[in-house]
């Protein structure tokens, strides 16, 4: 690690190779709390470059315990995190709006690091226990549509940082990697990013990677469609800016989706909005995301359709019996 923090020192970059060598290290706890503080310290002062991320993204992957889910068309819906912006679980939300609407959903995430409540916290509270039993998680997606797949579980790297992190509180770029990795190698994936460039490397990777995408971000720094401005969509055939008022919604303001200062905080809104009991911007917020997933999984689905199927799981509370046959299994 002393050479390789040298190397970052005198602002160099990382070869592919190495970014990648680094994170197995990192998995078999080769370097201490300080060592791994300082590594991930400097890419908080410098944007990360493609192959950097590309060989770390390589690395998880390859170290991943492995979950085949190849026999369902599953779609993961995940955000990097690390807008600073403290909304409630809004990817969370639509993974299950999305899997009420009968698509299967294979959902990776994590605890919040600089955020109240990550996708991990949630669940937990609300009483899902995690696993990465491939039996358990086929079955889950069977019945419910949806699995969670916690990323420590997965991967040894994301384990062995997740104390430092933590402890630093702030985003790093293992936030970057959350939807890079996850295990089960989704054939759809919808992406929230929390800045441009992100999105642009994201898009340059999952060009090569990724059979069927759409990468979102926000243009007042949401890593969602969080309808408080344009937003750009990345995907394999064109890159879009799209506002509120073309999808017919009203814009918001930061205060309506609002997520709450505490984990039992963020569960209470959203049991609400399962429930059915959400603001017309919560619902507005979580129904945009979720009419763009599905139109990641059917190209030909309109706008107006994708988000009536949205509305007819959330308000016919299909999407809260997803969530109750997840945590009953």
């Amino acid at each position: 690690m002393k050479t390789i923090l040298s190397k970052l020192i005198e602002q160099q970059y990382l070869t592919k190779a190495e970014a990648s060598e680094v994170l197995v290290q990192i998995a078999n706890n080769s370097y201490n709390a300080s060592q791994m503080a300082s590594f991930l310290t400097v890419f908080m002062m410098r944007p990360i470059s493609v192959e950097e991320l590309s060989g770390f993204q390589e690395a998880l992957l390859d170290l991943a315990v492995k979950v085949d889910l190849s026999d369902y068309n599953t779609i993961d819906l995940c955000g990097t995190g690390g807008d600073g912006k403290n909304t409630f679980n809004i990817s969370t939300l639509t993974s299950f709006i999305v899997a009420g609407t009968g698509n299967k959903v294979a959902k990776h995430g994590n605890y919040g690091v600089s955020s109240v409540s990550g996708s991990s916290n949630m669940l937990e509270f609300l009483g899902y226990k995690f696993t990465n039993d491939e039996t358990v998680l086929k079955r889950q997606i069977e019945s419910a549509n949806i699995c969670f797949l916690h990323a420590p579980l997965f991967h040894p790297a994301m384990k062995a940082v997740g104390p430092v992190r933590k402890e630093l509180g702030v985003k790093t770029f293992f936030n970057m990697l959350g939807p890079l990795v996850n295990p089960s190698r989704p054939q759809n994936q919808m992406v929230g990013v929390f800045n441009l460039e992100v999105a642009r490397i994201y898009n340059y990777l999952l060009q090569k990677t990724a059979t069927n995408y759409g990468i979102v971000y926000s243009l007042d720094g949401y890593d969602e469609i969080a309808l408080t401005s344009g937003f750009k969509l990345f995907t394999k055939e064109n890159e879009q800016l799209i506002t509120p008022e073309e999808l017919g919604l009203k814009r918001l303001n930061q205060s309506d989706i609002f997520g709450g200062n505490t984990v039992k905080e963020a569960a209470e809104i959203f049991s609400s909005i399962l429930n059915g009991e959400g603001t017309e911007a919560q619902n507005n917020a979580v129904l945009a995301n979720a009419a763009f997933a599905l139109k990641i999984i059917d190209k030909n689905k309109s706008f107006e359709t994708a988000f009536d199927e949205a509305k007819d799981s959330l308000f016919g509370l299909k999407a809260n019996e997803s969530l109750h046959k997840l945590v009953s299994l």
